[in-house]
């Protein structure tokens, strides 16, 4: 699975905190292996984001994902709930 951290991606995760980052990259690794893991609470979101998904890094943060037709996911934002606002 080849994962694409888009700009707006890569510009919140540079300002995650370092134990943030380090989770996040735990959850990442079991995410390339099965995306429907349990440890991840992947789902579906919906309204104007029904064609995304996300998964927790942990209680507070989450990674917001897209998949593409081939074998591309797309990692579209990283944090907490005002992640929703891009």
């Amino acid at each position: 699975m080849d994962i694409i951290y888009t700009p707006h991606f890569a510009r919140l995760y540079k300002k995650l905190p370092m134990e943030v980052k380090l989770s996040a990259e735990k959850m990442e690794k079991i995410f390339r292996k099965d995306p429907f893991d349990s440890r991840l609470a992947t789902h579906k979101l919906h309204g104007r984001f029904k064609s995304l998904w996300a998964f927790s890094i942990n209680k507070q943060c989450r990674i917001i994902f897209e998949f593409n037709k081939d074998t591309r996911v797309y990692f579209h934002a990283v944090g907490d709930h005002d992640i929703y606002d891009f």
